[in-house]
């Protein structure tokens, strides 16, 4: 049946009651975050590429694309849609992991590297932009979904793509521009552009582990953590 959950996964889903509940209220975060980007536009809204320049705003597009396919999974029980996002998901919550990672971090050292000081937002939005679709993800991850069969190698060979795949649009933004989105990548030379963007891919394969391992503690799968504390060996 449709409606079946894997064998190792912790809670029904699709289901029209609790996973139903958490894509749609994960769903109406990530639209005020949207709207609060409508209503609130900066100079990056205005040029080529708009808002998409930014990795945090590519990463909240990919969470609502994943927690639309699982919320109409949810709603029709459909087992094709329930696949969609789960490989969806594959992608998008090591990258908002990521984000949220990098962006507090940042933040914490100094935050006119991201932004102006002029462009600083309040508690909640930043909180909806910068953690609230990483939480979201994950509890899908944990509770309603199978687990995930991604490789370490697969895993780095993604996040290493996706990270230079960014780095070549910002790139060419730049070119139509003539500015960065984040201040950070003015002060940076091409060689250290590599070694942050070489991080983040490490970071994101780090991530990824982690997820796996959070999956296998959580719903005592302990393959899943020796597969994530030694993913060179069990590979």
């Amino acid at each position: 049946m449709a409606n079946q959950p894997h064998p190792l996964q912790r809670l029904s889903s699709p289901s029209r009651s609790f996973s139903a509940l958490v894509h749609a209220i994960g769903l109406l975060s990530y639209s005020c975050s949207f709207w609060y980007l409508q209503q609130f536009p900066t100079e990056i809204h205005f040029g080529f590429g708009g808002d998409f320049q930014l990795l945090t705003i590519i990463g909240l597009a990919l969470a609502t694309a994943t927690f639309a396919f699982g919320l109409l999974a949810d709603l029709t029980l459909s087992p094709r849609l329930f696949g969609i996002k789960n490989v969806l998901a594959v992608c998008s919550t090591p990258l908002e992991v990521l984000i949220s990672i990098l962006y507090w971090s940042i933040s914490a050292i100094d935050k006119s590297l991201l932004f102006p000081p002029e462009f600083a937002l309040p508690f909640l939005p930043d909180f909806g932009f910068h953690a609230m679709p990483a939480v979201m993800l994950t509890m899908d991850l944990i509770l309603l979904s199978p687990p995930w069969t991604i490789k370490v190698y697969s895993a780095m060979a993604l996040s290493t793509c996706l990270a230079f795949l960014y780095w070549g649009w910002v790139e060419y933004c730049f070119e139509q521009n003539g500015w960065y989105p984040y201040p950070m990548f003015e002060l940076l030379k091409t060689w250290q552009r590599v070694i942050l963007f070489s991080v983040s891919a490490g970071l994101m394969t780090t991530s990824t582990l982690a997820l796996k391992w959070l999956y296998g503690k959580i719903n005592g799968i302990e393959q899943f953590k020796k597969v994530a504390l030694h993913p060179i060996k069990t590979d």
